[in-house]
């Protein structure tokens, strides 16, 4: 592997992450989710492992919307490009034209996959893109959120992510605004959690200290 290969392709260089490669973190959000998501990442620390999201939104305006989201947050965050390697303290949007999904990089974690195909469950990029591929390729190192939404994407596949032994949180009605996604994510019973907002950044660093502990020991 090149210099190029071997560092983001932001330039920007990863935080000392104290957490196993095996781990990713997963976010699925719809209407609502663009303030959902900075309230979520301005909350969390800049060593997390890697985390990847689908947020439904037309093409053009996802680059701008990571780096709006890159102002509010410590972590990096960026549109997603394909085959680019997912670093720990970096986030990893899916862009408004493709399908985002996650695929294994032996001994270095994880890269992105992009796809233009047929749109799933009408939507292209596709939140059960992202979580059955987060469940082929990570499976247990998964923890993944259901944030407010209208319709049901991704639902099935959270269930699929669950079965291959994730942590699965979803954002309750009360601070959602739209339940839609997360309802639908919970009535399949593919939900360990259901977190208020404001609480929700807590959660998953918990539950992310809990995967990494469960991995590789106390």
């Amino acid at each position: 592997m090149n210099d190029e290969q071997s560092r983001p392709a932001d330039g920007r260089a990863s935080p000392p992450s104290r957490y196993d490669r095996r781990l990713l973190v997963a976010i699925g959000a719809s209407t609502g989710g663009t303030e959902a998501l900075r309230e979520l990442l301005e909350a969390l620390p800049a060593d997390l492992p890697p985390i990847v999201i689908t947020q439904h939104m037309p093409p053009g305006f996802t680059r701008s919307f990571a780096e709006r989201l890159d102002k509010h947050t410590p972590l990096h965050v960026k549109e997603a490009e394909h085959n680019e390697r997912l670093y720990p303290g970096h986030v990893y949007v899916a862009p408004g034209h493709a399908h985002l999904s996650v695929r294994p990089l032996p001994l270095l974690g994880y890269h992105a996959q992009l796809s233009e195909g047929e749109p799933v469950n009408r939507h292209r990029p596709s939140v059960e893109v992202l979580f059955l591929s987060a469940a082929r390729a990570a499976g247990a190192g998964t923890v993944a959120i259901m944030l407010t939404g209208m319709g049901k994407d991704g639902a099935r596949a959270m269930l699929a992510l669950r079965e291959a032994g994730a942590y699965n949180l979803a954002q309750d009605e009360a601070s959602s605004v739209v339940f839609g996604m997360p309802r639908e994510a919970i009535a399949l019973g593919a939900v360990h959690e259901i977190v208020p907002l404001p609480q929700m950044a807590q959660r998953l660093i918990i539950a992310v200290e809990a995967k990494n502990k469960a991995i590789n020991g106390p």
